[in-house]
């Protein structure tokens, strides 16, 4: 145990934030220098239309909120308040340091259970957290697919190169794949199966090089295991919230870029349409992204999906969407983490 708090204090290490903060800004900057017209830039500055850009910070204050509230409901209302507001806001400095593809789930069952909840349950509440999560990304995408009638993917990134051109469609597939296959797995052992679940593991995890795994495969079986019995016995109500609270405040997340496209471009309903379309498609790719809080993904994903509703403003609003929705979190979880862990070491 000791070993683990260690290792999970380790990478939510305040100084994890200069790798992505390096990264993100680098993309931004080369692109500003070799895409951006400064006159433009100005042009859309002075013509800014300061109330969505304010609408665009109380639909971020709104998306913290529906987080708090769904943790602390999701807990049935073990965390306090305060306790709710520390888990969010550390959880997303977590997931801001680390990839993508692998979030902040380990910390924040860590911060979860130092909050003063049982190992078993903190672990289920996580669990079932990214599993509304991931199940909100399959359910929502087909519904972009189909409301933005095959317009989803931009045609000025088909004619690119690598991840933003001709391999779009093919990387979001891939990420939604595995998200299906990942997603379904989970809830399978978890709602189900969880003892078939971790024989399951347990089995491909004994031939050739996957045996370096097997420890860690026979962890998860158990966990899952341990979640399970956690989950159990939930009533419909309960799975009610739970669900309305995830579309709630992912549709709250992927509002924010119609907030700050409106304030710089005039957008029709069918454009705010597929703009948050393209946003859940866009979030889809990002997911698999190797880089911490997909710095650099994020900026490059936003100017293809976005640009062509702001012309050569699309690369200095993918800093600006950035600067609202990502840098946040990470110097409010330096400021935060020393003063949290001196609240909760110390009980």
């Amino acid at each position: 145990m000791q070993q683990d708090q260690e290792k999970i204090l380790k990478s939510i290490n305040p100084s994890k934030v200069i790798l992505p903060i390096l990264i993100g800004l680098g993309v931004a900057i080369y692109m500003l220098i070799t895409n951006v017209d400064i006159n433009t830039v100005r042009t859309h500055i002075q013509e800014a239309n300061i109330v969505w850009i304010l609408v665009a910070v109380l639909v971020l204050f709104i998306r913290d909120a529906g987080y708090v509230w769904r943790i602390r409901y999701l807990t049935n209302q073990e965390l306090s308040w305060k306790s709710s507001i520390y888990t969010i806001l550390l959880w997303e400095f977590a997931s801001a340091v680390t990839p993508s593809a692998v979030g902040g789930t380990a910390v924040a069952v860590f911060i979860i259970n130092r909050e003063g909840i049982k190992f078993g349950k903190s672990l289920a509440y996580v669990m079932l957290t990214a599993l509304l999560d991931n199940s909100f990304f399959i359910l929502a995408a087909p519904v972009a697919l189909l409301l933005s009638q095959g317009n989803v993917f931009p045609v000025a990134a088909e004619g690119g190169i690598g991840l933003f051109g001709s391999g779009l469609r093919a990387t979001f597939w891939i990420s939604y794949a595995l998200i299906a296959v990942y997603t379904s797995f989970f809830a399978w052992g978890l709602f189900f199966k969880p003892h078939g679940f971790r024989w399951l593991i347990t089995r491909i995890t004994s031939f050739g090089f996957l045996r370096r795994f097997r420890r860690t495969a026979k962890e998860i079986g158990d966990e899952v295991i341990i979640a399970s019995e956690e989950i159990k016995g939930k009533d419909a109500r309960y799975w009610a919230n739970a669900i309305v609270s995830t579309i709630f405040v992912w549709s709250a997340r992927y509002l924010m870029v119609n907030c700050l496209l409106a304030a710089f471009a005039s957008l029709t309903w069918e454009n705010h349409l597929l703009v948050f379309a393209r946003h859940i498609v866009m979030w889809v790719i990002m997911l698999i992204s190797p880089t911490p809080g997909s710095s650099g993904t994020a900026e490059l994903s936003f100017d293809f999906f976005f640009g062509q509703y702001i012309g050569g403003f699309g690369v200095a609003l993918a800093l600006f969407w950035r600067l609202y929705t990502y840098y946040p979190y990470l110097f409010v979880g330096v400021a935060i983490l020393p003063r949290w862990l001196r609240r909760v070491l110390a009980r």
